[in-house]
């Protein structure tokens, strides 16, 4: 969990390079903690939101039918994000707190970076679902199982802030913005191949 946040955080999509953009705008480290501190709330709503949603589910599909719709629109999300390659916009550089978490809540979900998460759910649902790794989702109730995920999600929202607080800060304070002009790393294709490959890794293991 801690590694799937950090590696969230590494991506400029979830937020730290707008939280440098609004840093430089208002010329304060402020405002980069202030709006990492929003994106990072807006990440954990997004996770718990998409982990409740496969909790609820589980309880009317059987595993193996839940595993196979999770792996398949995890792959097809990153197989469209391989062909598409742009981001949407929707939100202009003047947001308050709260247009801050929301932004953070929908690029997380259009993302997938929620549903990245389920392989660890799924495969190893004892430590955060309240089950034995050999149980279904379906085999345990809905609510007592989303409440033992929060820790979890707590963990991986925090390595998320702590990593993208980093690189933001990095940026805007030691290396500034030319190096992301001179030796940009491409993130999404790196972003696409992982969504790909937590669907596979959920066809390989439960499905």
């Amino acid at each position: 969990m801690a590694g799937l946040g950090a590696w969230h955080g590494l991506n400029p999509g979830m937020g730290w390079l707008f939280a440098v953009s609004l840093g430089l705008q208002n010329r304060s480290r402020v405002a980069i903690f202030q709006a990492m501190c929003a994106i990072a709330l807006g990440h954990a709503l997004s996770v718990l939101a998409i982990i409740g949603l496969a909790l609820v589910v589980g309880q009317y599909l059987p595993v193996t039918w839940l595993g196979l719709a999770a792996a398949l629109f995890l792959a097809g999300l990153g197989s469209w994000r391989l062909l598409r390659g742009r981001h949407p916009r929707w939100v202009g550089m003047r947001v308050s707190f709260r247009d801050l978490i929301w932004w953070s809540c929908l690029m997380t979900s259009a993302h997938g970076a929620g549903l990245m998460l389920l392989p660890v759910f799924m495969l190893g649902g004892g430590a955060w679902c309240n089950a034995s790794s050999a149980s279904t989702f379906n085999s345990v109730t809905p609510w007592p199982s989303f409440y033992n995920s929060i820790p979890g999600v707590c963990l991986h929202s925090v390595s998320q802030f702590v990593v993208a607080g980093i690189v933001a800060w990095l940026v805007y304070d030691v290396v500034g913005l030319t190096i992301l002009r001179k030796s940009w790393l491409n993130v999404d294709l790196i972003w696409s191949c992982s969504l790909i490959l937590a669907g596979l890794m959920i066809l390989a293991f439960r499905v």
